[in-house]
């Protein structure tokens, strides 16, 4: 009996090889890009860099460099106006973020349970808030809180409607990073402490809570930030007593800028930089979307 042979495979054709041309070419091509990118990056950060150079600057005049020094440093923690609005920021920015932290969180737990529909519909406001420009959510937060007072009711124009303006555009922040957490997760991990007896609220201490928590900490702190540094809104729709600490250093540039807007400036950077960075690794760790730390820190 014969051995029956196999059929031959037929021979897969060997990959051409691109010319010399193409390939440098594409060579060009991946170096002017380069190029270019690195352009950007020059131009986006190279302003800031001078600015946290010339903080250290102690010369009267903002743009003469006379050498190192910390005096200027000291002028602004000596400034009482710099540090009410110091204060005012940080009260803000935290208030602001707590209330964002329970709306986002409850909206994005609430919305794994609702029907296509009404999630849709919820979808639509949330990027909305997130899309459209800043001017107009303050212009028409300041006709909202102006017309409130117009009816004998309280007038709230200063740090209140401040941390609710905040606290509107950022709710949109903290859901959309939560929901990001949540489609990640196991959800049968609740089942199964469902299925051995604890309660809603047990399961959720003890089960979703730990796993939701790095996105509650990272939308929180995006929240902080963008209320922190935040000018538009807080020009809208604060008073003559609730000046924050990005409106006293835009307030100089109607006097004429000293070297203590430098120092202010490096001050805000180095809170928004640290708040940012330490969001983005809090969702790298917990295994999060990296992305939407990103998109978000767009905003800034």
């Amino acid at each position: 009996m014969s051995a029956v042979e196999a059929p031959a495979r037929p021979a897969h054709p060997a990959t051409p090889r691109r010319p010399g041309r193409a390939r440098s070419w594409d060579r060009a091509v991946d170096r002017a890009l380069g190029s270019v990118g690195a352009l950007v990056f020059v131009f986006l950060y190279l302003p800031i860099l001078v600015v946290v150079i010339y903080a250290f600057n102690d010369s009267r005049q903002v743009a003469d460099w006379s050498g190192f020094g910390l005096r200027w440093w000291g002028e602004a923690w000596r400034d009482e106006s710099i540090r009410r609005a110091l204060v005012l920021s940080l009260e803000t920015a935290v208030a602001n973020a707590a209330i964002a932290v329970v709306l986002g969180t409850a909206a994005a737990l609430g919305l794994r349970n609702v029907r296509r529909r009404t999630r849709t519909s919820y979808d639509t406001f949330m990027y909305m808030a997130l899309i459209v420009p800043e001017i107009v959510i303050a212009i028409g937060s300041l006709l909202f809180f102006a017309t409130v007072a117009s009816y004998g009711l309280p007038n709230l124009l200063g740090p209140a409607a401040i941390v609710i303006t905040h606290a509107v555009f950022n709710t949109s922040v903290v859901t959309l990073i939560c929901r990001a957490r949540l489609a990640g997760m196991d959800r049968s991990l609740e089942e199964a402490s469902a299925d051995l007896g604890a309660s809603r609220w047990g399961t959720f201490r003890q089960v979703t809570l730990p796993q939701l928590a790095p996105a509650i900490v990272a939308g929180g702190l995006l929240a902080f930030t963008f209320s922190f540094d935040d000018v538009v809104l807080s020009t809208f729709v604060s008073d003559a007593g609730s000046t924050t600490l990005p409106l006293r250093v835009f307030s100089e540039l109607r006097f004429g800028l000293t070297p203590l807007a430098n120092v202010v400036a490096t001050f805000m950077l180095s809170i928004t930089l640290t708040a940012i960075v330490t969001a983005q690794v809090v969702l790298r760790r917990s295994g999060g979307s990296p992305t939407v730390a990103a998109l978000a820190a767009e905003g800034t």
